[in-house]
């Protein structure tokens, strides 16, 4: 059996096949809305959960601070 380090993905080295798909995807600046990729995920959230619209977030933290601005006021 050969033994796979999983500590954290920066001690690993990235395949030849994933580094074609580096290569090969679709780029855009996401802070502008023009980021493909993540615009298809998006839409993918929002059809699977039976919504208008879905945000992407980093961080469950992020996502819930988002949650808490929607539905309270500053102060």
């Amino acid at each position: 059996m050969k033994p796979i380090n999983l500590y954290s993905d920066t001690q690993t080295l990235p395949t030849e096949e994933m580094l074609d798909a580096i290569r090969a995807a679709e780029l855009g600046d996401d802070t502008y809305g023009k980021d493909p990729t993540v615009k298809r995920f998006e839409e993918m959230a929002a059809d699977l959960m039976g919504k208008e619209a879905a945000m992407l977030v980093l961080s469950g933290t992020m996502g819930n601070l988002v949650a808490l601005m929607c539905h309270g006021r500053p102060g």
